[in-house]
C-alpha cells in the first residue's frame, strides 16, 4: 500500500482511497468506473495483518465481485426492473449495484454497508459516474425495508455466517412480498431451494482474489413459499 499511516488513513479514507485504487471498469459492466485495486497496487495483495495496521478490515470495496457485476449486468440490460422505484442494495461494497440501478432509472437508490471504507468509495464512485443515491452505514439484517421496493443484493454468501443471517432475513423480505435479486458466482454457501433463477454471465475473474481466472455468476429471485 502507499505510505499511510493507520491515523492518515481513517482521517482521510477518501485521500487513501484514491491513493491505492484506480479508476477502472469491470469486464462485465463498461458503462461504470470504480475506484478499484489492480495488480500492480499492494492494497491488491494486502495481508489481513497488514490491513490491521492500517485499521482496515478486509477491502471488499475494492474490487468489483463477480455476483455484483451480474445483477448490475442484469439491471442495465433490463431497467424496468427497476426503473421509477425505490432500490436498496444491500452489502453494496464498491457501489456497483447501487450506481446500475440508478443509471438505469430508479426513483432513489440506497446503497448499504457497514464498513466506512466502502460508504466513502460509494460517494466517491457515484460522483465518477454522475449519478444520486444515499449511503446508509447500519446492518440492516432484520430491517423490514419498508421503504424499499426491490433489494439487490451482489456476492454476500462468501462465508458461512454471513450466508445464512443474509438469506433467512432475505427470504423473510421475500415472503412478505418484497422481490430480491441476488447475484451469486458459486460460492458454497448458498441455499439453492427457494431462489428462481434469472439468468447466468460468464465473468472473468483474477487468481489473485479469487481461485479461478473465471466464474459463472447467476442472478437469482428470491420466491415466496406460497
Amino acid at each position: 500500500m502507499s505510505e499511510e499511516s493507520p491515523i492518515s488513513a481513517s482521517a482521510d479514507p477518501a485521500g487513501f482511497i484514491r491513493a491505492n485504487t484506480s479508476l477502472a471498469t469491470a469486464p462485465l459492466v463498461s458503462e461504470i468506473s470504480l475506484y478499484l485495486a489492480s495488480e500492480v497496487q499492494p492494497l491488491w495483495l494486502a495481508t489481513e495483518a497488514d490491513l490491521e495496521s492500517y485499521g482496515l478490515p478486509p477491502p471488499y470495496w475494492a474490487f468489483a465481485w463477480a455476483g455484483g457485476q451480474a445483477i448490475a449486468r442484469y439491471i442495465l440490460d433490463h431497467p424496468e426492473t427497476v426503473r421509477g422505484k425505490r432500490v436498496f442494495d444491500f452489502a453494496s461494497g464498491s457501489g456497483l449495484v447501487a450506481i446500475a440501478a440508478a443509471m438505469a432509472g430508479a426513483k432513489s437508490v440506497v446503497a448499504n454497508d457497514i464498513d466506512p471504507f466502502a460508504i466513502t468509495v460509494i460517494g466517491l464512485n457515484a460522483d465518477a459516474n454522475g449519478v444520486s443515491l444515499t449511503t446508509k452505514a447500519q446492518d440492516v439484517i432484520g430491517d423490514p425495508l419498508d421503504h424499499a421496493d426491490i433489494i439487490l443484493a451482489g456476492d454476500v454468501c462468501y462465508e458461512q455466517p454471513m450466508a445464512d443471517r443474509t438469506i433467512a432475513w432475505l427470504r423473510d423480505r421475500a415472503e412478505s412480498g418484497k422481490p430480491v435479486l441476488l447475484g451469486d458466482p458459486g460460492r458454497a454457501y448458498l441455499p439453492r431451494d427457494g431462489m428462481e433463477w434469472v439468468i447466468r454471465y460468464g465473468v472473468q475473474e483474477t487468481s489473485a482474489v479469487e481461485d479461478t481466472d473465471a466464474r459463472n455468476a447467476i442472478v437469482w429471485r428470491l420466491t415466496p413459499s406460497s
